[in-house]
């Protein structure tokens, strides 16, 4: 079987489908996460309710009556995160019980080994491989994955650069990283240069682009920043 996407269909994970026991409890605990309702309606003994998150793609639906039985709460609904920290920070502050960072001592999702939850960030600083978890009232698990750089091939139809756009953009980080390679400690250029080009293409703001790459200097080499 071929693994060649260029011919393949567009699929796109669009939506996640689960019962509830407590639709109105439910609503109201995504909402305060500040997820965009979509739907909401009701028919004798069938209720959905369609929401997605911030800046999503995705989104979820739950209700009743929404899939053929229920068969218990959800695992392992993966949100992914620029910040870590940030995101954390915002479900606590809206009265989210969220757990302490952690990653996974076999790798990312591998719950095969003994303890498979180690506390604290990933110890190199790598993007896919810090976590944080929570739950939503019926006990469906949450996953926060902290995601700075993608990896190559992660991206669908990445647009190309013309060569005369990357060269403006390059010059640009050259701007942003030189007050950064000035304040701080030696390290490779390409290191600050890789999150912040990532980030601009990826829609960010020159601001939001040089933040990116600071914090990504700042968790993959926390020497550094010291």
């Amino acid at each position: 079987m071929s693994s060649n996407h260029v011919n393949s269909p567009n699929m796109k994970l669009e939506v996640v489908v689960f019962n509830v026991a407590d639709v109105d409890r439910t609503k109201a605990f995504y909402e305060n996460l500040g997820w965009r309702l979509d739907i909401d309606i009701a028919e004798g003994n069938y209720r959905n309710v369609h929401v997605t998150p911030p800046n999503s793609d995705a989104s979820i639906i739950f209700g009743k009556g929404v899939t053929p039985n229920n068969s218990g709460s959800v695992q392992n609904l993966v949100l992914a995160v620029d910040d870590l920290d940030a995101a954390r920070k915002d479900l606590i502050d809206r009265g989210v019980n969220v757990s302490e960072i952690f990653h996974y001592a076999g790798g990312p999702f591998n719950n095969a080994v003994e303890n498979p939850r180690v506390s604290g960030r990933d110890p190199q600083g790598r993007s896919y491989f810090s976590f944080a978890s929570f739950e939503d009232p019926d006990g469906n698990l949450w996953l926060l994955q902290e995601i700075i750089t993608r990896l190559p091939g992660r991206l669908w139809d990445s647009p190309q650069t013309d060569v005369a756009t990357l060269a403006t953009l390059l010059r640009e980080t050259a701007e942003h990283h030189d007050p950064y390679e000035k304040t701080h400690a030696k390290h490779d250029w390409w290191d600050w240069y890789a999150p912040y080009l990532s980030a601009r293409q990826n829609g960010s703001s020159s601001e939001e682009a040089a933040a990116a790459a600071d914090r990504y200097i700042e968790k993959a080499f926390p020497v550094l920043s010291r």
